[in-house]
Parts: structure tokens; sequence; C-alpha cells
């Protein structure tokens, strides 16, 4: 079977818009966009069969044979197959009737099978656990995407955005054609959702970092914020979709995500290691005693709250954030404000724990100094051969998503480690050489290094807690929590 067939087949039996009776039509229109001469034979799966209609186009000079021109008709191609925006978001809210797994199970296999998730893609990334002892650690290292500079962030931030779409989280992507410099999106589809009587999108990451890893974000083009709005918002998405975690990055340079431009948070169906953390000790809220409040044994400076009530719960959170946006300590350089340049907010995780609702508020500072110019709280310079990039959200509660870069430097540390010839980068040689004790094998050597790999993303972590793990540290966060 030629691959324009079995494509036809395809879109045949998966959007419902077109019926047997329109294969000529479709014939014709997809000979329009890959020419109708050196027809490729069809692959084994979907996905082959899309190879083969792009190298049918490039064959007859369809397209040029670029990147770009390649991803965009990849996604105009899928675009037959994926049903048009107000079909999908029918087919969404029908089967939350039935429940809202059988509802995200619908909306993220149609975005697999519409390879709108770059499952492909995402198979070549390198992924392990790390044994700490804060639990066990995700490391993902990410060959889909280079490494952000902090700085390169911030100035993003701040820079005038396009014209159109203004920026990669607008409604406006929502089938949109792409161009040389911005990603194709014929395929992509958002559904739309009320909080709070505001219009809010709801769409899976092309690049997903966790299962199910979805995206919320606001149909308005305004920046990341945190406010008692935001609390309100992550509690009743919880509420409509209880088999998800959902939590916002941070709303500042440093200590935010890499898209501080436009409002949105992220969440999925995954367990991350800090939700399996354990309470290392309690305190009570006075003006919430309804709500168990508790530090978190975690590298970084995290609050639990839990209480059956959300109102309450989001009341509680809104107050802790409050207080810490004007908490000063001078002692553990804890400094809310540089004149009038604020430096304190709060990265929320909220998710559901049986009946009751929970909220992980995870305290951030985005200090510089002349010793930490990057960020007093970031990680420090000694680590930043693995990790130099924002501690966001995913990073937070403990998935590292490491630079791609380090798929063939941790081969050449191995074989500094082996004692065999190596172009191991001079970067790492310090980290490497505190690694050389013991007998290292070809069996052993591999495993070893990645374990030490989730040793510095631990540290990592530690760099960015506000409130240290040492005496004077769990002091100054005992002085915190005194405040509030």
């Amino acid at each position: 079977m030629l691959a324009i067939d079995d494509f036809i087949n395809f879109i045949l039996n998966n959007n419902a818009a077109y019926t047997p009776l329109d294969r000529i039509y479709l014939k014709n229109r997809l000979f329009a966009q890959v020419g109708e001469a050196h027809q490729q034979p069809a692959g084994q799966t979907p996905l082959d069969t899309l190879d083969a209609l792009v190298q049918t186009a490039l064959d007859n000079q369809a397209i040029p044979d670029t990147a770009p021109a390649i991803e965009q008709l990849q996604a105009d191609l899928m675009a037959w197959v994926t049903p048009t925006p107000s079909a999908v978001n029918s087919g969404f809210w029908t089967r939350y009737q039935a429940s809202p797994q059988a509802a995200t199970d619908y909306f993220y296999q149609l975005s697999e099978r519409n390879n709108y998730i770059q499952t492909r893609a995402l198979a070549k990334n390198t992924a392990f656990n790390a044994h700490t002892d804060y639990g066990d650690l995700e490391i993902t290292i990410n060959l889909a995407k280079p490494e952000k500079d902090p700085k390169a962030i911030a100035l993003a931030a701040a820079a005038p955005s396009a014209s159109y779409p203004l920026c990669q989280l607008c409604m406006e992507n929502e089938g949109y054609e792409g161009r040389d410099n911005y990603p194709a999106r014929a395929n992509h589809r958002i559904l739309r959702l009320s909080l709070a009587g505001h219009t809010w999108g709801f769409q899976y990451s092309p690049y997903a970092y966790f299962n199910e890893h979805a995206i919320f974000l606001d149909s308005i083009h305004q920046p990341m914020r945190i406010n008692r709005q935001t609390f309100s918002n992550l509690f009743d998405l919880v509420t409509l979709l209880p088999h998800y975690f959902v939590g916002s990055n941070a709303d500042l340079p440093i200590v935010g995500g890499s898209m501080l431009a436009h409002d949105h948070y992220q969440g999925g169906r995954h367990t991350f290691a800090m939700a399996k953390a354990p309470i290392e000790s309690t305190f009570t809220l006075a003006a919430f005693p309804d709500v168990a409040a508790g530090i978190v044994k975690w590298p970084m400076s995290v609050i639990r709250l839990t209480a059956s009530d959300k109102q309450r719960l989001a009341e509680a959170a809104w107050h802790i954030q409050q207080v810490w946006q004007q908490y000063t300590d001078e002692a553990v350089d804890v400094r809310a404000f540089t004149d009038q340049t604020p430096h304190h907010t709060i990265t929320p995780i909220v998710r559901r724990v049986a009946d009751d609702y929970q909220i992980d508020l995870v305290l951030r500072d985005n200090q510089t100094s002349d010793q930490y110019p990057d960020g007093i709280f970031h990680p420090h310079p000694d680590v930043q051969h693995i990790k130099k990039e924002n501690i966001g959200l995913i990073e937070v509660m403990g998935l590292a998503i490491l630079p791609a870069r380090l798929q063939t430097e941790l081969q050449e540390v191995e074989k500094f480690l082996l004692d065999q010839p190596n172009q191991m980068a001079e970067m790492h040689r310090p980290w490497a050489e505190s690694l050389k004790v013991g007998d290292f094998t070809a069996a052993n050597v591999h495993d070893y290094v990645q374990q030490a790999v989730g040793a510095v993303f631990a540290r990592v972590l530690e760099d960015a807690g506000v409130f240290k793990r040492d005496t004077a540290g769990q002091a100054a966060f005992s002085r915190f929590i005194t405040q509030l």
C-alpha cells in the first residue's frame, strides 16, 4: 500500500469529520501538499507513514529540505487526523460526564496519536532514578531542547513580544502554521475551561517531562503572578481533575520558570519525590486551626498544608505568601527587598489526598550578590557543570531536567574514572577527581556516575533552599514559622 492511501485510512479512523465518501477528496488535498510523483510505500506505523509522506514531498520538491519546513508539513498532515477544536472540546466534556479520567485519557491519547506530543523525541531522553537522603530523585537528560541561561530567560521575559502569536502559550497557537523561528501548531488543540468566571486553556506539553504533562494557560497574555486568585485556581483545577496535581512556577526571574511572560500552571498524572517526602515537624497557624501544617523533609524550604476545605487552604496559603513577601532575616541572607525590588515569592503545588486537599508552598528568594551573581539561592558555580538553568516547578518537586550535552560529557567522565583515554570537559574535572575513589569497572562505572549526578542535583536543590538544612538554617526556618 502507498503511504498516501495508508494515511487516508488513518484519517478516516481518527477524524469523524470524514467518511469513506471523502477518500478521493482527501487524496487530492494530500497530493497538493506532497506532490503526485515519487509516492513512497506505507510504513509499519502511522508515524512511519508520516515520514514517508514527508519524503515524498522532499522528492517532489514540494517543500524545502529545512527543519522548519518539515515540521510544518508534519503538523499540517497530522491536522487532517485531528478533530476541530470544537469537536475536541465536545469529546472531552462528553467523556467528563463519565469520569474526569475518561476525559483526560481521550485528550491525552489524541495528543499522542496526532504527534502533537513528540513521543519519538521523548523516547531518546535518558532517564534514571538517584537514591538520596530525600528519596529517589528523578533525572532526565533532555535531548529535545538546549540548556537555557538564567540571564537569557530574564531578558526574554522583558523583551518586546512578537505580534502574533504573542508567545507559545497563547490561545492563538491553536492551528498556527509556524514559521522559521516559531513552532508549527496545525495539529494543536486547546480545551477551554472556566476558573473564577475567566476562560483558561488546557493542553499537553509537546515535550512531556512526566506522565500526562499538562499546561493550563490564561486566555489573556499577561505575566506570571502568584496572588490570592492563584491559590483558588489551583484548588479548583484539582477539584475538576482530582487525579492530577497542579502547580505554578514562581513569578520572579531566577527562581521562576523559563516562561514568565504568560500566566500558566503545570500539572499531570505523576507523583514526584517531594509529594512522597514526610513531614519533619508540625506547627499550628493561629488563624487557621483547622489546617494541618508542617515542614517537609526536603532540600528546599517547603511548608505543607492539608485540610478538607479548599477555600480555607487557599486563604492560609495566601497568608503565608503575604508574610514571606515582607520577611527578612539578615542572619541567613534572606531579604525581602533591595531598595524597592521584591525578592520573595512562592512555588505552590496542589494535589488531592483522599478526600482532603494539600498544598506544598516552596519559599523562593531571587537575590543576587557579588559572590553569587546568578543567584544566592540558585545552583552555585561548583554544580553548574551539571545544572545551570533556573530551578522551576518541575525541578522543585524532584525531577531534574538536565541539558543534552551531558549525554556525551558523562561518557567521558566514565572513561576518566576507568583511566581510559578521554576528552572530558575541564569543567567536570574537579567533580570527576572527587569521584575517583575505589575500583571502577565497565560494569559499575555507569551506575556510579548516574548516582553521583543525582547527588549533585540534591545539592542543586539545597542551594535553592532559602533556609539551609544546618543548625543555623533550621533555627532561621523556626523564626519564620513563628512569624506565621
